[in-house]
């Protein structure tokens, strides 16, 4: 079907006509859980890969807790099509082999029309196998440079042959990692060292960080690639500082940071740390100490024009996880593919594909929420959401363009120091890719 044509309309006004026999016929082949006899569909399955266990755990109570106030504002508006809208959150430890099996778990035993989630290290690897699922990915983690010219619909929303099923709500390493080159410039910064982890997502990081620094005319001294889990990275610091710099990056997960920043500050190495953007976590600066003070971090900013609503639902919740940057995409993430259920009609892999372009760019209503969008819909309206962390306009390669945070260690703790606007990184992200 075709969910942004001139009928769209119709079907939705259909299913509102055809009440409970309406979708009986349907109900069983599109992955909508529960239908009961002749009664419409009692529940949509989405399904969320998550970081439980693993290096990344300590960012995952933020983005379910988003997920979950999202979650009840959906269904407390009257959920995707009617029915009710469910999240099967499966654990993936952040280890390609084990989302491989999560995915196909989601997908062909808990009948999940679209995942929310699954990082770069997942995501680079699998990416042909993801292919396969022809089940659409909106994601908030990945940062991975892999999916600048990679996923989305390639703006051609009717034709499902040209899509790559994978969306991101948060802003890219291409993006934000020239928001810390350009920090790193503008401070004086000509000659750097760079250490990093060997896994998929740190080196993605340095790569983009990199990409930009050395095109504004920054040089680097020596990189120094580590194995993670290690229980001292002082071979590793002596490595690096042999070479004269002013700063250097780093890029690791947040326990082996603590370990290799605890080595550096004990080895009294000085120099300016700059930090990839999940290591701004007031955890780190308490087990490293003073010697962290003024060390920053880029990271994706919170300027979507929704920010506020989000904030109040999120702060309405039991929970009292802390907001990370993939918090609020997390909240978009389960917005922009209820809506695009809602538009398409249907709650088929396919349907929900072909509507995430249409509800996000263009003119139409604006919207923040499910609830907003779903009413302008039986209104018979287009509508366009506009989220939390960004816009949520996604380009045809299914990115997002917004601003960068500097978080910088103040008096003991990680405060916001400065925001750089979309703008002024123009032109360290490539034109053809957001």
């Amino acid at each position: 079907m075709t969910p942004n044509d001139t009928d769209g309309a119709d079907r939705r006004t259909f299913l509102k006509l055809a009440g409970a026999g309406g979708l009986t016929a349907t109900a069983g082949c599109i992955g909508l859980g529960g239908s009961d006899g002749d009664d419409a569909p009692d529940t949509i399955v989405f399904g969320q890969p998550a970081a439980q266990t693993g290096d990344w755990d300590f960012l995952q109570p933020g983005v379910s807790q988003a997920t979950d106030a999202a979650l009840e504002g959906i269904n407390d508006a009257g959920g995707p099509l009617g029915a009710e809208l469910e999240i099967q959150r499966r654990d993936t430890a952040v280890d390609p082999q084990e989302a491989r099996s999560v995915v196909t778990q989601l997908v062909e035993n808990d009948d999940a029309v679209a995942l929310l989630g699954l990082f770069s290290s997942e995501i680079d690897p699998l990416f042909d196998f993801l292919q396969e699922q022809e089940t659409p990915i909106v994601t908030p983690w990945p940062g991975s440079a892999f999916l600048d010219t990679r996923g989305g619909d390639m703006g051609t929303p009717d034709d499902l042959d040209d899509d790559e099923w994978v969306w991101r709500t948060v802003i890219g390493d291409t993006v934000h990692t020239g928001g810390a080159a350009k920090r790193a410039l503008d401070q004086g910064h000509d000659t750097i060292g760079v250490i990093n982890g060997n896994s998929e997502g740190e080196r993605s990081w340095v790569e983009g960080f990199l990409n930009a620094y050395e095109e504004g005319g920054g040089s680097v001294a020596e990189r120094v690639e580590v194995s993670l889990g290690e229980s001292s990275y002082q071979s590793a610091l002596s490595r690096l500082f042999e070479a004269d710099f002013s700063a250097f990056a780093v890029s690791m997960p947040l326990e082996d940071a603590t370990t290799m920043m605890s080595d550096w500050a004990d080895g009294d190495y000085g120099s300016q740390p700059i930090l990839s953007d999940p290591l701004s976590q007031n955890e780190l600066v308490e087990q490293v100490g003073d010697a962290l003070e003024g060390a920053w971090a880029a990271s994706p900013g919170q300027s979507g024009p929704s920010y506020d609503t989000f904030l109040d639902a999120y702060e309405s919740m039991d929970g009292d996880a802390e907001i990370n940057a993939w918090t609020p995409p997390a909240w978009d993430a389960i917005q922009v593919t209820a809506l695009a259920v809602e538009h398409a009609g249907e709650a088929t892999p396919e349907a929900i594909e072909q509507s995430l372009g249409p509800v996000t760019r263009g003119d139409g209503t604006e919207v923040a929420t499910f609830e907003e969008g779903k009413e302008a819909l039986d209104n018979d309206e287009e509508i366009v959401y506009r989220g939390a962390a960004t816009n949520t306009s996604f380009t045809d390669f299914g990115n997002v363009f917004g601003s960068v945070i500097i978080n910088s260690v103040q008096d003991g703790e990680f405060v916001e120091e400065e925001v750089i606007p979309a703008e002024e990184l123009s032109e360290f992200v490539p034109e053809d890719q957001y």
